[in-house]
């Protein structure tokens, strides 16, 4: 698994660490080009980063989750990080939705920027149910990413230890899924904003949600919620 740690104090931790995986075909070293770094750092918010990848073996054979776990959950906790975020782009949301399915208590919070939320099946199953409060599937395999993260967005209102953010563009190819996923959340844990599937819409979406940690309450010891 590829990483770039970026601390806000070196050789310190911070009481907030969040790492946030990027979409397909995409490396870790774009968190950089895209400013995401930067917005912290000129905010002077005291949270550390990681941008992750992992290798595309573990994608295709789903060992990216286990691979999250090892290398990035296990550490950030040894390391005394008190509140720790899952988050990405994409298909690096769709995984740390995943991640969180299989540990709901091993992040506090997910921070999710356009991700990814299954095939037009599967969202078409949930919106045709009429939203995911309704939806009644089937026994789902155990293999089946796609219809377990929507059982984890069906939960979470009876899951209050995990935050969740989501950050959206009105001309968002995937709009339909993101439309249903945040139906799901509290109107104060969404930002919709003009964008398409991009690093334009991202990089905005990143700031605003970095802007609720303006509230120093966010940042207090062991904070889960932001949102």
């Amino acid at each position: 698994m590829r990483k770039i740690v970026v601390e806000a104090t070196p050789g310190a931790v911070a009481p907030v660490r969040i790492a946030l995986l990027p979409g397909a075909y995409q490396e870790p070293d774009d968190f950089l080009r895209e400013g995401f770094a930067q917005a912290v750092l000129r905010r002077g918010l005291d949270i550390d980063l990681e941008f992750v990848a992992p290798d595309l073996a573990h994608v295709m054979d789903r060992a990216v989750l286990q691979a999250l776990h090892e290398h990035v959950v296990v550490p950030a906790r040894a390391a005394g990080c008190r509140s720790l975020w899952l988050g990405g782009v994409s298909l690096g949301g769709f995984f740390a939705l995943a991640y969180a399915e299989r540990r709901p208590r091993a992040v506090d919070g997910l921070c999710l920027f356009a991700p990814y939320l299954g095939n037009r099946m599967v969202t078409g199953e949930v919106a045709e149910a009429g939203g995911v409060r309704h939806w009644r599937p089937a026994l789902i395999a155990e293999d089946d990413e796609e219809r377990r993260i929507w059982a984890l967005i069906q939960r979470l209102e009876s899951q209050p230890h995990l935050a969740v953010h989501l950050g959206i563009g009105r001309q968002d190819r995937f709009g339909h899924g993101h439309a249903l996923l945040a139906d799901a959340l509290p109107a104060t844990a969404v930002d919709v904003i003009d964008g398409a599937h991009d690093w334009d819409a991202w990089r905005r979406l990143w700031d605003l949600f970095l802007d609720r940690f303006a509230d120093p309450q966010a940042l207090r010891p062991g904070a889960a919620r932001l949102c």
